[in-house]
């Protein structure tokens, strides 16, 4: 980092010194010639498109991440739900119970908490379940496809709670919104103070397009937040399967948790 500002630093001097000794030598222009102000603004303008493309780029990919893990998530979920079924009866009303409960908490915990970046130690409560019935199976033919399933839903949640946090770090933000303002400011500038109706309309389309670019990176660089945000709609779906695969099998028993995953009292 230090390294760049000095050789930015040095290139800037060696600039201005080129322009004050060395011009005068290789041009034969007056010294009032020269590029103006306006000649200027097309490249800041082109390095302001291509810096927020950058980034909308970079911000999509973390969005596209995290609605994949919430994918994948909520289809581990489901191949536990299912291979629970070759599991002892007991064991298969454990997991299933915890499966609706941890499905429950997911969707109503962790998923408002995520929209700040954060995650909740709710679904971690049946997860931890999960681990415990799966001791009792050591021995049954059932237990590695358990452990499997239950490691890949481990490994999308992780993903997802990854995704959850800013791609874009807040130095970085601040930088575009600088160089948006200067160069919209540059463009106000250069524009003519007379009969200019057509070049302010273009101006404010310019700033226009430029600032919902800016504000669509805000809104993709939170998947979980905002506008544009990734919905438990997996993770509910397997909530209501699982639900209704418990209350089948078990319809005289109660769910462990609330409609919120939240354990009831004993």
């Amino acid at each position: 980092m230090v390294l760049v500002i000095v050789v930015a630093l040095i290139a800037l001097l060696a600039g201005l010194a080129a322009n004050r000794w060395l011009r005068p030598r290789l041009l034969s222009e007056d010294d009032d010639s020269g590029m103006a102000v306006k000649d200027l603004v097309g490249p800041l303008l082109t390095l302001t498109v291509l810096l927020l493309a950058f980034v909308l780029v970079t911000a999509n990919g973390s969005y596209g991440k995290a609605e994949v893990a919430s994918r994948g998530e909520a289809k581990a979920l489901d191949q536990l739900v299912e291979i629970a079924e070759y599991a002892p009866a007991e064991q298969r009303a454990q997991i299933q119970a915890g499966a609706v409960c941890y499905a429950r908490a997911v969707r109503a915990k962790e998923w408002p908490a995520m929209s700040d970046g954060n995650g909740s130690s709710a679904p971690s409560v049946w997860s931890t379940d999960f681990r415990k019935t799966f001791r009792t199976l050591q021995d049954k033919p059932v237990f590695g496809m358990l452990i499997a399933a239950d490691n890949k839903r481990s490994d999308e949640r992780e993903e997802r709670l990854t995704q959850a946090s800013a791609s874009i770090p807040s130095a970085i933000f601040w930088f575009l919104l600088a160089t948006l303002f200067i160069t919209v400011v540059a463009l106000g500038v250069c524009l003519p103070r007379k009969n200019n109706r057509g070049q302010l309309i273009t101006l404010t389309v310019i700033t226009a397009l430029l600032t919902t670019m800016l504000v669509i990176i805000r809104d993709v660089d939170r998947p979980f937040g905002g506008i544009i945000d990734v919905t438990p709609t997996a993770i509910s779906e397997v909530e209501r399967q699982a639900t209704r695969d418990f209350l089948a099998h078990h319809p005289a028993s109660d769910l462990p948790c609330d409609a919120d995953g939240v354990r009831r009292s004993a």
